[in-house]
C-alpha cells in the first residue's frame, strides 16, 4: 500500500493533486497537467514571466506545451491496475485545518509553516526546503494560521525583536524609530527567560492540584463523619424519646427535624466547598494543559503574543489546607436529651432552648472559613444606607452612610416613620437571605437590627432597639459591649472593637456580631426564628457619638 502511494505521488499534478490528465513536461522538468499549467500561466501573463509552480524557476517567454506520450501512457496504466484517481480525503484541508498557500483550486492540509517565507505548505509544496540548500536553513514550525502576527504592522518586515520597555515584539525598524532607546532583546532570548517563569507556573499548579486533591479526601472522609454521627445520636435519641413519648413527642418531633435540617446544612457547605475544590482542579488542569501547550509552542513570536493571557497565575479562593481535628458533631445532643428524660417538665419548660442551640452550633470543619474569615463573610456584603425619612430630628445625616448626634434639630419632613424621641435610624434595605455588613463607631452606640413594625414614637420601650421583641442591638461603648433583646441584658465578655461586623442568616435564624479583623471574633450570636423582613439600625444614646456604615468590596483584603 505504502509502494502504491508513493507511485501514485510521483504521477500526480501538484496543482490540482489528482492524477496527470494530459500530461505535459515545461523545460525544467516538472510535468503537469496541460490544462492545470495553461491556467496557471494566464494568470501570470499581466506580468509577462512564467514560473515553475514547483521549483519557482521563471521563463522569459511562454515555453510551448507539448502532450508527453510516454507519461500518458504510464498513467493510464496507473489507472488499469486499480490505484486511486486522487488522494484521501483526509489530505484536503477542511474549515478548521491550515491550508497551504501555494495550492490552486482545491487545497491541501499544510504541514508544515515556514516561519522565513511566512507561508504554510503542504507536504507535495514543503519539499523544496527539504531539497534546496537556501531553503534548508528556514525554520519549519507545526502549521499556523498566525503567522500574519509576525509581520509588523508599520514596517512589512518580520518581528524577531522584543521590547521589554514596551512588552511587545517589534523589528528592527521600531528599534531605531519609536522604539529608540528602549530595552530590546532578541525574540528568542525573551522565550528563554519567559519559559523559565512558565516552568514555575507550572509547578505550582500541579502542587496546587497534589494539595487540593488532598483536601477533597478529607472533605469526603467529613461527610461520611457527619453522617455517622448525626444517625447514631438520631439511634440514641429516638430510644429515649420512646420512654417519654406520653410526655415529649411533640419535643421529639422537633429534635428530629432539627438534627436532621442541621445535618443538611452541613453536608450542604462540605459538598458546597467539594464541588468549588473540584471545579477549581479542573480549571487547574485545563489553565496546566494550556500552559504546557503555551510552552511547547515552537514560534517565539506566537509563544510571547499568548504568554500574557495565560501566564497569569490566579489566587487560590481556597486555603491551603483543611485540617481535620476531633469533632463531637451531634452528641452533646444526645446528652441533652438524656437530661431531659431525667427533669421532665423541668426541661421542656427551662432547657428547651439548649437542646436546640446546641444542635444548631455544633461545630463542623467548614464552620472555620464560613463563619471566622472576613474574606468569605465579604462575599455576602449587603450595602447599607440610612433612610432619612426615619431619622431622628438630632440626627445629621452625611451621604445617608454616617450618622451624628448633635444638639442642634434638623428640619426634616414630617413623617410616620420617623423616630420622635430616641436617637435612632433605620436603613431604606429590607435584608433577607445572607447579608453581611460594617459598623465604624464613635462615643456610644447601639449597633442594631429591627423588624420595620417597631414603634416610632414616644419614650416607650417598644420604640428603643433591644427592649422589645422586634429589635437585636449591641451596645458599644469605650468599656464594654452589651446585649439586648426584648429587655434581657447579656455582658459581652472581652476588649471592646471600634468596627463591628454583623452576618444575618435571615432564613437559618441566625444573627452574629463579630469584632473585626482578619479573623474574625464572635461577639455574640444570637438564634431564632425571624418572621419578616429585617432593616439595620443605629441608636446614638450619647451627644457626640456617631457610626458609619463601611462601604465594602467583595474581594476586599482587611
Amino acid at each position: 500500500m505504502a509502494q502504491r502511494g508513493v507511485q501514485l505521488e510521483k504521477f500526480s499534478c501538484s496543482i490540482c493533486l489528482d492524477l496527470l490528465k494530459d500530461p505535459v513536461t515545461i523545460p525544467c522538468g516538472h510535468s503537469y497537467c496541460m490544462n492545470c499549467i495553461k491556467i496557471f500561466w494566464d494568470g501570470e501573463d499581466q506580468r509577462r514571466i512564467h514560473s515553475c509552480p514547483q521549483c519557482r524557476k521563471t521563463f522569459r517567454q511562454r515555453p510551448a506545451l507539448e502532450k508527453n506520450i510516454l507519461l500518458a501512457e504510464l498513467v493510464e496504466h496507473l489507472k488499469k491496475t486499480g490505484l486511486q484517481a486522487a488522494p484521501a480525503d483526509h489530505c484536503y484541508a477542511g474549515p478548521e485545518d491550515v491550508t497551504c498557500d501555494v495550492c490552486t483550486g482545491r487545497t491541501m492540509k499544510a504541514v508544515k509553516s515556514c516561519l522565513v517565507c511566512l507561508t504554510s505548505y503542504c507536504e507535495n509544496h514543503l519539499q523544496p526546503h527539504y531539497d534546496v540548500t537556501g531553503l534548508k536553513k528556514h525554520k519549519l514550525v507545526d502549521p499556523s494560521k498566525d503567522l500574519q502576527q509576525n509581520i509588523c504592522p508599520h514596517h512589512d518586515e518580520v518581528m524577531k525583536i522584543f521590547c521589554r520597555t514596551d512588552q511587545q515584539c517589534i523589528c528592527c525598524l521600531c528599534s531605531m524609530d519609536e522604539h529608540k532607546g528602549h530595552e530590546t532583546v532578541p525574540a528568542a532570548a525573551e522565550r528563554t527567560e519567559k519559559q523559565k517563569e512558565l516552568q514555575v507556573s507550572q509547578q505550582q499548579i500541579q502542587q496546587r492540584i497534589q494539595d487540593q486533591e488532598k483536601d477533597l479526601k478529607l472533605l469526603q472522609q467529613e461527610v461520611k463523619a457527619i453522617n455517622v454521627s448525626a444517625d447514631k445520636t438520631l439511634e440514641d435519641s429516638e430510644k429515649i424519646f420512646t420512654e417519654l413519648i406520653h410526655l415529649i413527642q411533640k419535643r421529639s418531633s422537633d429534635v428530629k427535624q432539627q438534627i436532621r435540617s442541621q445535618q443538611e446544612t452541613e453536608v450542604s457547605r462540605v459538598k458546597d466547598l467539594q464541588k468549588k475544590l473540584e471545579q477549581e482542579i479542573t480549571e487547574l488542569k485545563r489553565k496546566d494543559a494550556e500552559l504546557k501547550q503555551l510552552s511547547n509552542t515552537e514560534d517565539h513570536n506566537q509563544f510571547l503574543h499568548n504568554y500574557p493571557s495565560l501566564s497569569a497565575l490566579s489566587e487560590s479562593t481556597h486555603s491551603s489546607s483543611i485540617n481535620i481535628r476531633p469533632l463531637r458533631y451531634f452528641e452533646d445532643v444526645t446528652a441533652a436529651v438524656s437530661e431531659l428524660r431525667d427533669k421532665l417538665q423541668d426541661i421542656l419548660r427551662d432547657t428547651w432552648t439548649n437542646i436546640s442551640l446546641t444542635i444548631t452550633e455544633v461545630e463542623f470543619l467548614l464552620s472555620e472559613p464560613e463563619r471566622k474569615t472576613r474574606a468569605v463573610f465579604l462575599k455576602y456584603s449587603q450595602e447599607i444606607t440610612l433612610d432619612p425619612n426615619t431619622a431622628n430630628m438630632k440626627l445629621l445625616l452625611y451621604e445617608n452612610r454616617k450618622v451624628t448626634s448633635i444638639d442642634q434639630q434638623q428640619f426634616y419632613p414630617d413623617h410616620p416613620e420617623r423616630f420622635t424621641d430616641y436617637k435612632q435610624v433605620l436603613s431604606r434595605e429590607s435584608l433577607t437571605g445572607r447579608c453581611y455588613w460594617e459598623v465604624e463607631w464613635r462615643g456610644k452606640v447601639h449597633v442594631a437590627v429591627s423588624y420595620k413594625n417597631i414603634r416610632r414614637d414616644g419614650w416607650s420601650e417598644e420604640c428603643s432597639f433591644g427592649f422589645n421583641d422586634r429589635s437585636w442591638s449591641l451596645s458599644c461603648d469605650t468599656t464594654c459591649h452589651t446585649f439586648y433583646h426584648n429587655r434581657v441584658e447579656t455582658p459581652v465578655p472581652g476588649p471592646v472593637s471600634s468596627r463591628i461586623g454583623m452576618f444575618l442568616d435571615h432564613r437559618a435564624g441566625i444573627l452574629s456580631f463579630y469584632r473585626v479583623s482578619r479573623t474574625m471574633t464572635l461577639l455574640q450570636r444570637v438564634q431564632t426564628t425571624f418572621t419578616q423582613p429585617l432593616h439595620a439600625g443605629i441608636w446614638l444614646s450619647v451627644g457626640g457619638s456617631s457610626a458609619e456604615f463601611i462601604k465594602l468590596k467583595k474581594s476586599e483584603l482587611f
